[in-house]
């Protein structure tokens, strides 16, 4: 899918990136945010653990990141992270 050419131009115009590079950032920002919910579930879990965060705390700052995604994922409860984590 080819970024919006209106959004490319002004960021082009804006910040002193070619068109081109524009595109790019574009391109990477929309895949960045277009992260299904699950997989972002799983992956800041895991990025959490690894800093020696438990569970708890883990699932509270999961839920409040995803409250704040520029496109809202729906409200989960903690159950809910659990099960997309574990299963």
């Amino acid at each position: 899918m080819l970024p919006d050419p209106t959004l490319v131009h002004h960021l082009s115009a804006t910040t002193g990136l070619s068109e081109a590079e524009a595109g790019r950032v574009v391109e990477e920002v929309v895949a960045f945010y277009a992260e299904p919910v699950e997989a972002f579930v799983r992956r800041r879990h895991a990025q959490l653990q690894l800093r020696g965060h438990k569970n708890p705390e883990i699932f509270a700052r999961i839920a409040d990141e995803l409250a704040s995604r520029v496109v809202a994922a729906p409200h989960l409860t903690e159950r809910q992270l659990r099960r997309l984590v574990y299963g």
